[in-house]
């Protein structure tokens, strides 16, 4: 090998080195990151965790991750993400909070009322689904509040199914975060589907909130994926970040509902404790991103 070969040899080794030191850290949101997210898994994110960054802030960061979803967005801020080029994932604003819900009949005029003005919004917005849920038990039985939510929601699935909304009905924890909710488990929420008996009833299925309540996740994902219309995520314990730091292994989780065939949203909302929110986004989004 001559001189000069070996000056160019020597050049070629130094620079693949520089660029090897300059690829982007995991929690870096630049352009090649975005090329690199799989396509695999619909990926969202829920604003409120990210407070008090911005709606628009959080748009223009989950695009330069190389996502375009967010989750728990209402009629009146839909025109930034449009501006944006950001889906709903999950719109809400029909409902009246996680505490009065379906379950109790004395809600029952209101919800009916707000469901049937928001779902023509969401179809018209382009959007194909919206959050519901069962409200707490306040000394009531789980047979009776199952009965009143099947009622109350009968009466508005035609309107979902005509405009092409599905309703998302969430299971939350009673144990650790919200107290005497209802729909805290699978088991009530998958028979609450099968009594209502519309295919445009779902539920989410919160990974957090229902390995504190249940656990065995993925047996439960394989058996009752026909009910499950979103998915969110987040640590357990703490509801932080979904690293090694927590119980929950994600990649196996989001790889039992990959076959399981489904085509939604699967959300991140976990609250970062991390100075830098938007890295430890991007952590999640890779870890999910089968």
């Amino acid at each position: 090998m001559t001189q000069l070969s070996r000056r160019n040899s020597l050049k070629k080794i130094l620079l693949g080195t520089a660029a090897a030191g300059s690829l982007p850290l995991m929690g870096d949101c630049t352009q090649e990151d975005k090329s690199q997210l799989k396509g695999n898994v619909n990926h969202a994110v829920c604003h409120w965790p990210f407070n008090p960054m911005t709606l628009e802030e959080l748009c223009v960061g989950i695009k330069k991750i190389g996502f375009n979803a967010i989750d728990l967005v209402g009629p009146n801020n839909w025109n930034i993400l449009k501006a944006n080029g950001v889906e709903c994932s999950l719109c809400n604003g029909a409902d009246m909070g996680i505490e009065k819900g379906f379950n109790d009949k004395q809600y029952h005029s209101q919800l009916i009322k707000g469901y049937t003005e928001v779902i023509p919004l969401v179809a018209k917005a382009g959007y194909k689904n919206l959050i519901a849920f069962s409200g707490n038990r306040n000394g009531m039985d789980d047979e009776t509040g199952m009965k009143n939510a099947a009622e109350g929601l009968k009466k508005i699935m035609p309107l979902a199914e005509k405009n092409g909304v599905t309703v998302i009905m969430e299971l939350l924890n009673s144990k650790v975060n919200h107290p005497d909710y209802m729909c805290d488990k699978s088991a009530w929420g998958v028979e609450l589907c099968k009594m209502v008996g519309s295919p445009n009833l779902k539920l989410l299925y919160d990974i957090y909130h229902m390995q504190i309540m249940e656990g065995d996740l993925i047996r439960t994902i394989k058996r009752d994926h026909q009910y499950f219309g979103h998915y969110h995520t987040a640590g357990n314990p703490g509801r932080n970040e979904i690293d090694e730091t927590q119980e929950i292994y994600y990649p196996a989780v989001v790889r039992a509902v990959l076959d399981t065939g489904f085509k939604g949203y699967f959300c991140q909302e976990f609250i970062p404790k991390a100075e830098d929110k938007m890295a430890s986004l991007e952590q999640a989004i890779r870890i999910c991103d089968l």
